[in-house]
């Protein structure tokens, strides 16, 4: 009974450690481009740098925390120390005004956030795998965290001022520290050797052109995150609203997640993902026509589509199509692609776009790149179809019933 006691307190501890660090990012990053341009009065070609930034010194830093994690065998401590990290330093921004300092801020940020993600979901996955239980109802509360965040701190910037993203980013990531020292004490860094693992993965029929598909859609949806605020201040909305609109698009992703295996067993993983890209695509363009923001609030669902099947089809297409002995190096370049070098593309290209004319141009340029993913995709489709009978077709894997 003792052991069992223990054993809820731990999943409850994770829980709420995911709902507390995913509820600080959806408070910040969504309307931390709102505030440079508002606050600040950063120009495009200098909130493009500063949001692109992160991407790439997360890249770079990440495999160092699972060395650190390896050597030191204790996860738990640097994870308190991650969230610290990124807690202080991200409140610096409200000290800061020059442009030079807001990329040193937003390099050393990155730099402590890079280790929270994948130090908290190794201890989590391995305490799943020991004990049993469901990682994905442990990592649904980040979601919901994020979520609430936009909503909650959309709204207190309005009444209280937008420097007040910076104190709850900073208080709720050092309320999470206290948690983060009761996560599992096991975590498991998988093995990785790109070199190596890309020489038998570019053999693999369809993986390069599956990375390009990944650029192409997933940066965007990545750069969105830092840009769909201004959209929304552009078209009329509040802060308020951005949040609202947050709410209702991180919300809708959940239950598209639910079903996305359900679909990929019945349609096929190409297909889903094309449709998802489809999706994303033509609410891009869409955006790029100047709507309302109700009309703005009324298209966020198809991020759950699109976001909500893309993610895990993806993910399975990648895990799936690649050998045993490269999985996990197949998973790293397929993360270091969409959230590493698409992040920053979309996010810095954004940017100079936004200077040259507006933040509708950026979603045009957003629509046209993911359209040219979903055309790619469909493009996959045809020639599995056209090729199958003599084996020379882009593979799909065989999906196993879940």
């Amino acid at each position: 009974m003792l052991g069992m006691d223990a054993q809820q307190r731990t999943f409850t501890n994770m829980k709420v450690f995911y709902f507390l660090a995913y509820f600080s990012f959806g408070g910040l990053f969504p309307l931390l481009s709102v505030y440079f341009q508002n606050e600040i009065e950063l120009s495009g070609s200098q909130i493009g740098m500063i949001t692109s930034i992160g991407p790439i010194v997360m890249l770079l830093t990440q495999p160092v925390w699972g060395l650190l994690s390896d050597y030191t065998k204790r996860p738990r401590l640097l994870l308190t120390i991650a969230v610290i990290g990124t807690g202080s330093v991200g409140f610096t921004y409200l000290l800061a005004e020059e442009y030079v300092i807001l990329v040193a801020i937003a390099a050393g940020l990155a730099m402590f956030q890079s280790a929270i993600i994948p130090l908290s979901d190794s201890m989590a996955m391995n305490y799943v795998y020991k004990n049993g239980g469901d990682y994905g109802n442990i990592r649904m509360w980040g979601a919901v965290g994020f979520a609430l965040a936009v909503w909650f701190m959309g709204m207190l910037s309005d009444w209280l001022g937008q420097g007040i993203i910076f104190y709850g980013f900073a208080l709720v990531l050092f309320i999470s520290a206290y948690f983060s020292l009761g996560m599992p004490k096991e975590s498991v860094t998988a093995k990785v050797d790109i070199r190596g693992g890309m020489k038998e993965l570019v053999k693999v029929p369809g993986f390069l052109l599956f990375l390009i598909v990944t650029f192409l859609v997933f940066g965007p949806i990545m750069a969105n995150n830092f840009y769909f605020g201004l959209l929304i201040q552009f078209s009329g909305g509040s802060l308020a609203g951005v949040g609202f609109a947050f709410l209702l698009a991180a919300g809708s992703e959940v239950p598209f997640m639910r079903w996305a295996g359900q679909w990929i067993r019945k349609r096929g993983i190409l297909v889903i993902l094309f449709v998802a890209a489809l999706a994303s695509g033509i609410r891009w363009i869409f955006y790029s026509t100047g709507p309302t923001p109700e009309f703005i609030y009324m298209t966020t669902i198809i991020q759950g589509f699109s976001i909500g099947l893309f993610v895990p089809a993806a993910l399975q297409y990648v895990t799936e199509l690649a050998p045993k002995e490269v999985k996990a190096t197949a998973v790293a370049i397929y993360s270091a692609v969409g959230n590493g070098l698409g992040a920053w593309f979309f996010s810095i290209s954004a940017g100079l776009i936004m200077e040259w004319s507006s933040i509708l141009s950026v979603y045009l340029f957003y629509g046209i790149f993911t359209l040219s993913g979903a055309a790619l995709t469909l493009w996959m489709i045809r020639s599995k179809k056209a090729e199958s009978s003599n084996g020379l077709a882009i593979a799909e894997p065989k999906l196993k019933e879940h």
